[in-house]
């Protein structure tokens, strides 16, 4: 930042700088522009913008033909601190809204349901040894499945963000 403050003030006409003669060489003001800026290498919006919400209160986040699926939350925070995952195993087929698994927490235990149709890739392993995960890091380590996508449209009668906010507002009212 100091390097930046002090090269503002050194005026183009002054030879600190050595003058390169090259068309694609950019000029000190304009480097100034570029380097001074601070860039924002946050992904928690465009992360979370992705994830879709079932009224069950999972989410699904698709890539590449692959939905990672979790809880929301919401959902955690009423769990209370989870001290168990029973989850499905890798090649378990699910229709959209099948039961594949529980949670069990000091204060309840409460079923999962498959956000889509498909195929369980993966299960979270971590969570065997470790299901606080869910309640430190829900949108991140506390995943549950992968699985496949077999039916894409199912994706678009999920809610986006905004919309489970507003239906999470309408269940505290």
């Amino acid at each position: 930042m100091a390097a930046c403050f002090m090269l503002g003030r050194v005026s183009p006409s002054l030879t600190l700088l050595p003058r390169i003669v090259h068309k694609n060489v950019v000029s000190p003001p304009r480097l100034l522009v570029r380097t001074c800026f601070k860039r924002d290498l946050s992904l928690t919006h465009r992360f979370s913008s992705a994830l879709k919400y079932t009224d069950k209160h999972e989410w699904v986040r698709v890539e590449n033909g692959i939905g990672t699926v979790g809880i929301s939350n919401f959902a955690q925070e009423a769990l209370g601190d989870v001290v168990y995952c029973g989850l499905p195993e890798v090649g378990t087929k699910f229709s959209q809204s099948d039961e594949f698994g529980t949670l069990e927490s000091v204060k309840a235990a409460s079923e999962l349901y498959s956000p889509l149709t498909g195929e369980v890739t993966e299960v979270n392993q971590e969570l065997s040894d470790n299901p606080g995960l869910v309640n430190k890091s829900c949108y991140k380590d506390g995943w549950l499945i992968k699985m496949t996508v077999s039916v894409p449209e199912e994706l678009d009668a999920l809610m986006d963000e905004a919309a489970y906010e507003r239906y999470v507002k309408s269940i505290d009212e």
